[in-house]
């Protein structure tokens, strides 16, 4: 066996070893075209081919404003869900067009009746009135739950996320006008 002292370079190469080109960096370089050198030299030898999630899109999502509930803020929405704040709002939102729908829904049935060429019958009047006031109280309470469900969204978000109280007198006040009663 022969030794091979390793710390001086080699005069002469064997006869069946195929000569590598060596490529030597410029010194001065800067950083990025470095980097770039060295990706583009891996790229040639294939080592960035059948990666796994290759043409995948990357999961760019930044967390670095949620702090210490980052982790809890992503398995949230991997799982469907979201912050409680967030549910919230969005359970306000949906009272409030669930209010609103039905309240359109009795407005158009008025008007429907008030544009008939035959005039109602008294006990068609008599159910609308009906209708049209328990459509207010149930309206008045609904938009009370959703002032107390507001009070506890703007106690525990940022003030960014703040909802404005429903004036709850002015919009019952604002459906009955939009109803008118038949005379009876």
């Amino acid at each position: 066996m022969d030794f091979v002292d390793w710390r001086k370079p080699r005069d002469k190469t064997k006869a069946n070893e195929p000569v590598e080109p060596q490529t030597y960096r410029r010194r001065g370089q800067k950083f990025h075209d470095y980097i770039e050198e060295i990706i583009y030299e891996a790229q040639q030898r294939g080592e960035f081919t059948n990666l796994a999630g290759e043409g995948k899109p990357l999961n760019l999502e930044d967390d670095s404003a949620t702090g210490d509930k980052a982790l809890s803020y992503r398995m949230l929405k991997s799982n469907g869900f979201a912050p409680a704040e967030i549910e919230l709002a969005k359970e306000i939102r949906t009272l409030q067009e669930k209010a609103q729908a039905k309240l359109t829904k009795i407005i158009h049935q008025g008007r429907m009746l008030h544009a008939r060429r035959v005039p109602p019958f008294a006990s068609e009047k008599r159910e609308y009135h009906r209708t049209v006031e328990r459509a207010a109280t149930e309206y008045e309470h609904t938009l009370s739950e959703l002032n107390r469900k507001i009070l506890t969204l703007n106690l525990t978000t940022p003030p960014t996320m703040h909802q404005p109280f429903l004036e709850v007198e002015s919009l019952v006040q604002q459906f009955r006008q939009s109803c008118p009663l038949f005379d009876m």
